[in-house]
């Protein structure tokens, strides 16, 4: 499911966001069987895009480790995963680069949040 306000409007390398977005959604597809994208303003004229998932989730405590590249945090669950652990590193890189960032949290679907921000 995608929500947006079909108004947001940030200034971005629409390549490198399609790439963060894509690896985000990729993320919560691959260890979900229900993934909601939403977008909204924010109130300093940012846009913020948050991905929930109703996956097993990360706990909390693990939070920044996921973020690591070649980061696999449960061997046992990701053996038939085609990923290398680089698409949260890669996600968050993007942000950075625009002045943004990407962060983790639970996701009120049960599993995990993935929220990127970028600045207005």
């Amino acid at each position: 499911t995608t929500l947006a306000d079909p108004d947001l409007r940030a200034g971005v390398r629409p390549g490198a966001l399609r790439r963060a977005l894509g690896n985000l959604v990729a993320n919560a597809a691959a260890h979900a069987g229900r993934v909601e994208v939403t977008a909204h303003a924010t109130p300093t004229g940012g846009v913020e895009i948050i991905v929930d998932d109703d996956g097993p989730g990360v706990p909390p405590d693990r939070f920044e480790e996921a973020f690591a590249p070649f980061s696999r945090l449960d061997p046992a669950r990701n053996q038939n995963e085609k990923g290398v652990g680089l698409g949260l590193a890669i996600a968050r890189d993007v942000a950075r680069g625009h002045g943004g960032d990407v962060t983790l949290d639970r996701s009120p679907l049960g599993g995990l949040r993935a929220v990127l921000r970028l600045p207005g």
